[in-house]
């Protein structure tokens, strides 16, 4: 028997009360929120309650909202998966601006390299992560890439033309 997001509602809100909200489905997936001081507790419970067995962390990112007030400028949404009854979970959590949530890699192994990437691209910190370090961009690097604030090429580089790149505005005119 599928498993039914009403369930999965009632139970989540039975065991955390207004730390989870939100709930909706967004393109086939029930998706909802939690607070980020409970996001370990909450992501355990799905893992470990015996009716939800969401055992699989199918993709965990982090995303920057720039035009969001300054506690909501970040998030990191998780993707669970219960292989036994099919079932796709979204849950995100947002973050302020010196973003920072606990870790999952004690829940999923593969978190390790997720978080990694979400710090070296977002500068989202994972308290109680075993190495947070730089994984793809080189350890001098003092931005994150990620960020809508990061600027999309060097102004000061010399060695490229314009011209190749469509940029320039031609001064002939059309006919």
């Amino acid at each position: 028997m599928a498993l039914a997001i009403t369930t999965i509602q009632e139970k989540l809100t039975h065991q955390f009360g207004v730390k989870v909200f939100a709930f909706e489905m967004q393109r086939d997936f029930f998706t909802f929120e939690a607070n980020p001081e409970s996001i370990h507790d909450v992501i355990k419970f799905l893992k470990e309650d015996e009716d939800f067995n969401f055992h699989f962390l199918t993709d965990l990112a982090g995303i920057h909202f720039p035009d969001n007030d300054d506690q909501h400028q970040f998030a990191v949404s998780y993707q669970l998966h219960n292989w036994v009854d099919n079932t796709r979970i979204r849950v995100k959590t947002y973050l302020p601006d010196d973003a920072e949530v606990e870790t999952i890699t004690d829940l999923f192994l593969c978190a390790n390299w997720m978080e990694r990437e979400a710090w070296d691209f977002f500068g989202i910190r994972f308290k109680g992560h075993p190495q947070l370090k730089r994984i793809l961009n080189m350890d001098e690097m003092i931005s994150f890439p990620m960020r809508k604030e990061f600027p999309l090429e060097d102004s000061g580089r010399t060695d490229k033309d314009d011209r190749f790149f469509g940029r320039t505005v031609s001064n002939k005119s059309t006919l």
